[in-house]
């Protein structure tokens, strides 16, 4: 597999830059909030931090798909927040997500249609052949099995700090499990990707 093909498996699991552009604004949001107190003025900074990284992305014509992700999972966050009054809030919407991430990888896998080869197969030209090739079907259901752990890890660290209403420890945490651990999950996915060549297709 080329340069070309980890390129498009990076973009095809979502992209350095949307991760980036969501977890820089809950970073911002925890610091306003230890300094201010006042979730309100929390909230439009944080909403003000992704609009503007937002606005970087259009202008040095990034995926316009990344950039826009990232500012919607903001603002979901944001109105979340304020909808419920309370600052850990903020976060809620990162555990439903990871939540249900987790569980489609687990079915997918367990079904024999791993997720990450469902995705990547037409991608990378091979569609659904993999499901005949076993080392390449071993491949997308290792690969797979990693996001799963990544958003099952993100759980059992995030969810007991939201519960015990440690705020700050869920913040540190969300940025930590969030841009850091994405990329070396996302480098894992290609090093187990890589190691099983293509199924050639009738096309091919």
């Amino acid at each position: 597999m080329q340069e070309e093909d980890k390129s498009k498996v990076i973009n095809a699991l979502g992209g350095k830059s949307g991760l980036f552009d969501s977890t820089v604004p809950s970073l911002v949001f925890l610091v306003a909030f230890n300094i201010t107190h006042n979730l309100r003025q929390c909230l439009y900074i944080s909403i003000g931090c992704a609009l503007a990284l937002m606005l970087l992305r259009i202008v040095r014509k990034d995926t316009l798909m990344h950039a826009i992700s990232g500012f919607i999972g903001v603002v979901f966050c944001g109105w979340f927040a304020w909808k419920t009054g309370s600052a850990k809030s903020y976060y809620a919407p990162s555990l439903w997500k990871n939540s249900a991430f987790a569980v489609v990888y687990l079915i997918s896998i367990l079904i024999k249609w791993p997720l990450i080869g469902v995705m990547l197969g037409p991608i990378l030209g091979e569609n659904f052949t993999w499901r005949k090739d076993s080392r390449r079907l071993k491949a997308y259901s290792r690969a797979s099995w990693i996001w799963f752990w990544l958003f099952g890890i993100r759980l059992l660290i995030q969810y007991p700090l939201y519960k015990s209403n440690h705020l700050n420890a869920l913040g540190i945490a969300n940025v930590f499990l969030g841009f850091p651990l994405y990329l070396v999950t996302l480098w894992a996915t290609w090093l187990v990707i890589k190691s099983v060549p293509v199924t050639k297709t009738k096309e091919n």
